[in-house]
């Protein structure tokens, strides 16, 4: 082949490559769970096993967590680019943090109610939150319900409290042996837990925060600002391919549950199963989220928390909720219609 022959060849593959359709990058996303690989991981785990994210040319990590403020935290800390955690413990970090340079934002409401109730059993005589004057309760420092109980006792007169603080293992424990008379916790979590330490469903009193005048959002997903800024379209594919994933563990979370097990092959598949309707009956598919849309924040309701955050959770400066929601990066409503009626 003459020199000639093999210059044109070269100059022609040049200018083939320089039309050439060029290959999207895949950006990655390290994400941080609030808790472990239970039931409700599968919001995150699906859209991962089923190719949400890589379709949308997003690679992403999901890793278990160690509870909301943990999550809060780390993705501050910039170990993280996105977050699953409860939307009290981001306005406490905000406010307790008023110059952290990368404070997290929440950007989709997962949870649209609180998961948070006290849970007693029958035989104590607990019925209603004005049983609950002077009784002992017991639960982690750092759990939701605990921190927001001022909010609960407040709106329903209950005074002379005493707490107990244990691990989380022995939340249940010490309720089924009477070391307390009551707890606080996620609904979908202790109800569980309790059965699981041989405490039949009938025989536990639930007072969940919702039905008792506490209106506060749960869990959010949030995201560096760093990544929002750095990134606008690789969050809003990623919440577009989340919001995917959760329509299909809506419609079908014992095939959800599949996902959680690929991760963690040691979880109970029925008790995991029944976690995860749960958490949907309860906080996702709710007639608040059903009213305001998925993913969406009503601005009074969020005003009010913020308010409420500010004096049970005592923070340093109050919270400002235009400064913890950002809901630019939200699909639209259209794509956001994924909860129907019961």
């Amino acid at each position: 082949m003459s020199k000639r022959l093999v210059l044109k060849l070269a100059v022609a593959l040049a200018a083939a490559s320089a039309f050439a359709p060029v290959q999207a990058q895949t950006t990655p996303i390290k994400f941080q769970l609030d808790w472990r690989f239970e039931g409700p991981a599968a919001f995150f785990l699906t859209p991962v096993a089923k190719g949400y994210f890589k379709a949308a040319k997003l690679d992403v990590s999901v890793d278990a967590g160690s509870g909301s403020g943990a999550a809060v935290n780390r993705v501050a800390s910039g170990a993280y680019d996105m977050g699953f955690a409860d939307l009290a413990a981001l306005m406490e970090f905000h406010a307790n943090n008023p110059d952290a340079p990368n404070k997290p934002v929440a950007i989709m409401v997962v949870y649209n109610d609180t998961p948070a109730s006290v849970m007693a059993l029958k035989k104590s005589g607990i019925k209603t939150p004005a049983d609950l004057n002077g009784k002992k309760l017991g639960a982690p420092v750092f759990d939701a319900g605990r921190r927001a109980f001022p909010i609960f006792s407040k709106a329903n007169n209950i005074t002379g409290v005493q707490w107990t603080a244990m691990d989380p293992p022995l939340r249940e424990t010490m309720l089924v042996r009477g070391d307390v008379d009551a707890i606080t916790g996620f609904t979908f979590t202790s109800l569980l837990n309790l059965e699981a330490r041989g405490v039949k469903a009938e025989d536990v009193v639930v007072l969940p925060y919702p039905d008792f005048g506490v209106k506060l959002y749960g869990n959010v997903i949030i995201a560096t600002p760093k990544m929002l800024k750095e990134n606008p379209a690789a969050v809003k594919a990623f919440l577009l391919a989340f919001t995917k994933g959760m329509k299909d563990v809506i419609s079908n979370p014992a095939l959800a549950i599949a996902d959680v097990k690929a991760r963690d092959g040691i979880i109970n598949v029925e008790l995991e199963t029944r976690r995860l309707k749960l958490a949907i009956d309860t906080v996702i598919n709710t007639p608040n989220a059903r009213a305001e849309g998925f993913g969406q924040v009503n601005g009074p309701r969020l005003s009010l928390m913020a308010s409420q955050v500010s004096d049970a959770f005592n923070t340093k400066t109050r919270v400002n909720p235009d400064a913890v929601w950002n809901g630019a990066f939200l699909p639209t409503k259209a794509e956001l219609s994924i909860l129907t009626k019961k």
